[in-house]
């Protein structure tokens, strides 16, 4: 089993940008918390370009908070009672995610809102290779990965008091839209092949208008496993997600099999078989099988328009960057990347034209 970096060991001191007034979270926490007791000590996690993640621990527990970034934000962005909500509603599901604990919206507690859970003691898997794994072991976390996605979509959403996450239907043509104004709320220069993606995806969508819950940023890095074992406990980070199209997550999922991604990594032109990793093939056919499709038409369509919809977000991390109040000093490294991306989208989107 390989040996990767603990969620202990990615902690760093609370950045400067995100200071808060830690007496008025403990006072929060032992209002609003069952079973808090001890003095709060908080740490910021190193990681994350989105909503600054906090290790909150007191006595003899953990905890985890995560808050919306302090500045002027995009609209619809940042949304972490929408994170808080769809996994408190996934707790009696078998969608394996953390136990929620408090809400705040409250911005007078600590500057924006936030959320607590239950800290997990698990493993987040950084590398999409995962080196230092045996092919039998790699092979396993593709498939409870795969596994867990089919069991998401799956959910009876309107049964779990999720009817109103999102609207039904038409979740192409709303999120295009989307997408390209939020791009064009952080644009900073014209990027020709951005240009071209916002001409062709509206003329392209798919009839296929399934619905379930979409997490909207459904990869590796965004779940947790077992210490020990193979097994995924948590899937993390929904801050992206709705009601939508499942195959909006499954495209986003494969998108490493198209580029290589300074943040992310890739699983582009590996030898899949000695590895254990799956073709990209071999993992659609193998959600399919789990979710009774036969196969997936227009796949081109949805592979360019999620990674149309990472050159947009990715465009908004360069931008907050350049105003000062992204959460990561990385995030004024990202200025090329929405280029980059958005030329792989454009020459996926023309293969089969």
């Amino acid at each position: 089993m390989a040996e990767l970096e603990s969620q202990n060991a990615e902690t760093i001191d609370i950045r400067e940008a995100h200071r808060f007034d830690v007496g008025q979270l403990e006072d929060f926490c032992r209002a609003e918390v069952d079973g808090f007791s001890g003095n709060l000590d908080v740490r910021q996690f190193s990681g994350g370009q989105s909503n600054p993640t906090f290790m909150l621990s007191a006595g003899s527990k953990r905890y985890v908070m995560r808050k919306k970034p302090p500045g002027t934000l995009l609209a619809s962005a940042h949304q972490v009672d929408r994170e808080y909500r769809v996994m408190k509603a996934l707790a009696d599901t078998d969608v394996p995610v953390p136990t929620m604990r408090a809400l705040c919206t409250d911005p007078e507690i600590i500057g924006t809102e936030f959320y607590i859970m239950d800290f997990l003691d698990g493993r987040v898997l950084r590398d999409p290779q995962l080196p230092g794994f045996s092919a039998e072991e790699r092979r396993a976390i593709y498939d409870q990965m795969n596994d867990v996605l089919a069991r998401l979509h799956k959910v009876d959403y309107k049964a779990i008091g999720l009817e109103d996450y999102g609207r039904p239907g038409n979740y192409y043509e709303r999120q295009i839209g989307r997408w390209i104004k939020q791009y064009r709320a952080a644009e900073t220069e014209t990027v020709e092949p951005m240009e071209d993606l916002i001409s062709y995806l509206p003329a392209h969508i798919p009839a296929d208008d399934a619905t379930s819950i979409a997490h909207g940023d459904y990869r590796l890095e965004n779940t947790m496993f077992h210490a020990t074992e193979p097994k995924m406990i948590a899937v993390l980070d929904w801050e992206l997600s709705t009601i939508g199209h499942p195959l909006a997550d499954l495209a986003y999922n494969c998108m490493l099999y198209h580029f290589n991604s300074p943040s992310q990594g890739t699983i582009m032109d590996l030898d899949y078989a000695s590895l254990g990793i799956p073709s990209e093939e071999a993992y659609v056919h193998a959600y399919c099988k789990r979710t009774g499709r036969d196969s997936i038409e227009d796949w081109d369509f949805y592979l360019s328009f999620s990674i149309f919809r990472l050159a947009s977000i990715t465009q908004g991390v360069y931008k907050r960057g350049l105003d000062g109040n992204a959460s990561s000093e990385k995030a004024t490294q990202y200025g090329d990347m929405c280029r980059r991306l958005a030329e792989t989208a454009w020459k996926v989107a023309q293969r089969n034209r």
